[in-house]
């Protein structure tokens, strides 16, 4: 069963550090081009590790759609 959430960075807010990326355990969040955080969302368990370890703050878990 897939989860019932995902990671989604604000990258407006995000600083693109990297502390997401190295804290993934599914390797489901990468920094794009040195610039933000993007999540691929078929990886993404909705663990909340990204969350908890963004300095910025930037990262949200929202539902998924039942469609996805």
């Amino acid at each position: 069963m897939a989860s019932k959430r995902y990671a989604l960075p604000d990258k407006d807010r995000c600083v693109s550090c990297g502390a997401c990326e190295e804290a993934c355990p599914r390797d489901a969040i990468s920094v794009w081009r040195g610039c933000y955080a993007v999540v691929d969302k078929s990886a993404c368990v909705g663990c909340g590790i990204c969350q908890r370890t963004c300095p910025a703050n930037c990262i949200g878990l929202r539902q998924r759609e039942e469609t996805e």
